[in-house]
């Protein structure tokens, strides 16, 4: 049997088991999808959404990427965003990192990971440049990566907050709310570490007059 043949089945038990549980559990979640949460997550296969929330598929709206980036010029990340919260009327959108991620810490080198990953780490290497008096004021090594971690977080709540999309449903709405977590792959917690409510000022220089 070919590995990828051992997912297909796999697919299939778990299918089974679902219906046998609740005969009308996949008819019932074909029709709505009414999630209050978007997540916005890294793409390391350590940390999936539903299941370190102990939340049931439909309860949560998913983008992931290598180190949880929100980028301006990324538009996956930018239609996920735009059909979260103007579409499903989203009340939160969750931003979550993890300690030990592989991204951080390769922007926390000088290699060269070849073009397209040298563009996207230059993103969190900015947020190094930014902290960096923080963060060369801490000596261990280990937790300057736990420390920029949590800044990188920090940093994409705020790069949310700068959106259109963001501040127009601020203005209207009174919603979503921002928040900013790591999650902790060797006790399985999450931490929140930054949070930003409606209509929350930022530097003026972002925000949108004519919403």
């Amino acid at each position: 049997m070919k590995i990828y043949e051992k997912l297909l089945l796999e697919n299939k038990a778990w299918a089974s088991e679902k219906v046998q549980d609740d005969p009308e559990y996949f008819l019932r979640l074909s029709k709505i999808q009414t999630p209050e949460f978007l997540w916005i997550g890294c793409s390391d296969s350590r940390v999936p959404a539903n299941e370190i929330t102990n939340t049931q598929p439909g309860e949560i709206f998913v983008h992931r990427n290598i180190a949880n980036m929100v980028i301006h010029t990324d538009v996956n990340l930018l239609s996920v965003l735009e059909y979260a919260v103007a579409h499903l009327k989203v009340k939160h959108v969750i931003v979550c990192g993890h300690y030990g991620c592989g991204g951080v810490k390769a922007a926390m080198t000088n290699h060269d990971f070849k073009q397209v990953l040298n563009m996207w780490l230059r993103n969190i290497k900015d947020v190094y440049r930014l902290h960096r008096d923080e963060l060369h004021q801490i000596d261990n090594e280990e937790a300057r990566f736990d420390r920029l971690v949590e800044l990188n977080v920090q940093e994409q709540v705020l790069h949310l907050a700068k959106t259109s999309i963001i501040q127009r449903a601020w203005k209207h709405d009174q919603r979503p709310h921002l928040h900013g977590w790591v999650y902790g792959l060797k006790d399985g917690l999450i931490k929140p570490v930054f949070e930003m409510s409606a209509n929350t000022n930022i530097d003026s220089l972002y925000e949108y007059d004519d919403l």
